[in-house]
C-alpha cells in the first residue's frame, strides 16, 4: 500500500527526530561566540514543528552549568483542521518534551540562563541544544539566520499564475488580480500575494505589528476595516523570496478569496 509524505512526516512529530548538517553554524551573544561547529545537528524535540540547533559539547565554547527545570507551558496548535496537537515557535525553548537537563551558558562575563538543554537519548546525550531566541546572531556560513534555524525538510515555492483572484472582506472587494504570485509551503495553506497596484490600498490602514519569517524575512502589517491585520507584506524578502516582494497578502482565514470565480473556503490553521 502507498505511503502518503505529509502522513509519514506527521506520524514522526511525536518523536524525538534529528539530522546532521554540513553547514559552518555559529551562535552569538553579546560578542562573544558561544557556539562554532562543521558537525551540528538539527534537533525536533517531540511534537516541536521547527528545528533548533544543537552542538557538540566540544564545539561550544561555554560552561555549560545545570540549571533548575523552568516552569513554562506548551502552546499546542493545529496545523491544519483534524492534525495532531503540534507545538509551533510560540511555545518558548523553556517547555522540553523529551527527558533532559537544562543548561545555563556562560562565557567571558556573559551568562545565558537555559539557553541551553542536554537531552539525556544516547545519540544526543553529548549535545548541548541551544535557544535560538537567547541568541543576538546566528550564522549559517557567512549569512545570518532569522527566527529559527531553516528545516531541510520544508521549502517554500512561489509562482507565478495568470489566475484571477478577489478579495473580498465584509463583502467589499479589496483587491483582485490576473497576475498573482502564489506561494506554496511545505505543510502551510497556499498565500496569495497580488501586486500593490491591484489593491484597494486606501481601504488598508498601515500597521505597528511586524513578524519574522526563517525563510521569507521581516513582514510589515496592515488592518482593513475593523480588522486588525489582515495583511502583509516583504518588502526586502530573504533570497528565497524575492519575487514576492512588495506584493501583498491577505489573511485567507479571515477574508473570502475567490478563485477564477470559485469562492474558496476558509481554511482551518493557527491563524483562523
Amino acid at each position: 500500500m502507498a505511503t502518503r509524505m505529509g502522513a509519514r512526516f506527521t506520524g514522526d512529530l511525536a518523536e524525538l527526530r534529528y539530522e546532521p548538517v554540513a553547514k559552518r553554524v555559529r551562535a552569538v551573544a553579546s560578542g562573544r561566540t558561544f557556539a562554532d561547529s562543521r558537525r551540528a545537528v538539527l534537533v525536533w524535540e517531540p511534537k516541536r514543528v521547527v528545528p533548533s540547533y544543537a552542538f557538540a559539547l566540544s564545539d561550544v565554547r561555554a560552561t555549560p552549568i545545570p540549571s533548575d527545570d523552568a516552569l513554562a507551558a506548551e502552546n499546542p496548535v493545529q496545523l491544519a483542521e483534524g492534525g495532531p496537537p503540534v507545538l509551533d515557535p510560540r511555545t518558548a525553548f523553556a517547555v522540553h518534551t523529551c527527558p533532559g537537563r537544562p543548561q545555563t551558558l556562560a562565557v567571558d562575563g556573559v551568562t545565558l540562563p537555559g539557553a541551553g538543554f542536554r537531552p539525556d537519548d544516547p545519540d544526543l546525550g553529548e549535545h548541548v541544544i541551544l535557544d535560538f531566541s537567547a541568541f543576538d546572531e546566528w550564522l549559517e556560513e557567512a549569512e545570518p539566520i532569522v527566527d529559527h534555524p531553516r528545516d531541510p525538510f520544508s521549502r517554500i515555492d512561489i509562482r507565478r499564475s495568470d489566475s484571477r483572484v478577489q478579495v473580498e472582506v465584509d463583502g467589499v472587494v479589496v483587491a483582485g488580480s490576473a497576475a498573482p504570485r502564489l506561494l506554496f509551503e511545505t505543510g502551510i495553506t497556499p498565500r496569495y500575494y497580488l501586486p500593490r497596484e491591484d489593491v484597494r490600498m486606501d481601504l488598508l490602514t498601515p500597521s505597528d505589528t511586524r513578524t519574522t519569517c526563517a525563510y521569507k524575512g521581516h513582514a510589515t502589517y496592515w488592518s482593513v476595516g475593523g480588522h486588525r491585520d489582515l495583511a502583509w507584506s516583504y518588502d526586502e524578502p530573504l533570497s528565497d523570496a524575492r519575487d514576492i516582494a512588495g506584493y501583498i497578502a491577505f489573511l485567507t482565514e479571515r477574508v473570502d478569496v475567490v478563485l477564477d470565480g470559485e469562492r474558496l473556503p476558509r481554511p482551518i490553521t493557527p491563524w483562523s
